[in-house]
């Protein structure tokens, strides 16, 4: 992300970053720059790590009915 992105993004947008970046199994990323959307990504990434990707359980879901 550039630092203009980085600026607009809000607690949602953090919160789905972290989620997409434990479904996709990267390390965290948390943003050092402000408290508020660390924690937010913090939260993210925990519940990410709990939850399944809904595009994973869509494909997987889509590849039953094909067969």
């Amino acid at each position: 992300m550039n630092n203009v992105s980085v600026a607009l993004m809000t607690d949602e947008d953090w919160i789905n970053q972290g989620k997409a970046d434990a479904w996709e199994g990267k390390p965290k990323q948390t943003p050092e720059h402000d408290p508020q959307a660390a924690s937010m990504y913090d939260l993210g990434y925990c519940e990410g790590e709990i939850e399944r990707s809904p595009l994973n359980c869509k494909t997987k879901s889509l590849d039953r009915s094909l067969k």
